[in-house]
């Protein structure tokens, strides 16, 4: 269960996601926070500029391998407006960070992008736990969710 605490790194997470929009990118967002709750580091998708590995998750993975201890990386949470996708969910795991939270799942972005017309990723939405067995995960967040849905359909149906 998701509590007040989390809820507010989560919303920072979809805040990011938003910036990513205003940047022209797609939305997503994510906050690493250590196991005492110091968040730690934050990023948003930076893609739009042609290379399709600069996802938030992935940045906060390589991050923490550079500055955090082994047990300090599994002691941490990755907070993330979107269920990470395999290829940072592997490199989660590589690097062995702790707990997973996120607002919206791939299942979700999968039929929102869908209902869009936007065509698949080349990459199959995996859950996280298929590509990181054993690995403490929560989302999705319903009412945050839905503010991620918003931004996705802001990103691919601009008013």
């Amino acid at each position: 269960m998701v509590d007040e605490t989390e809820l507010r790194h989560l919303r920072r997470c979809v805040e990011l996601a938003a910036e990513a929009l205003e940047a022209g990118d797609e939305p997503f967002g994510s906050v690493l926070v250590s196991g005492d709750g110091t968040v730690l580091a934050e990023d948003r998708n930076r893609t739009a500029g042609g290379d399709r590995t600069r996802h938030p998750e992935f940045e906060l993975a390589r991050w923490a391998a550079a500055h955090l201890t082994p047990a300090e990386r599994a002691a941490a949470t990755v907070f993330t407006s979107g269920e990470h996708c395999p290829m940072c969910a592997a490199a989660h795991g590589w690097v062995g960070l702790g707990r997973i939270v996120y607002a919206s799942s791939s299942e979700q972005l999968t039929a929102w992008l869908d209902e869009l017309g936007v065509p698949p990723s080349p990459v199959r939405p995996l859950p996280i736990r298929e590509i990181v067995p054993g690995l403490e995960v929560e989302g999705p967040v319903p009412d945050l969710a839905e503010q991620v849905r918003e931004l996705h359909r802001r990103r691919y149906r601009p008013s």
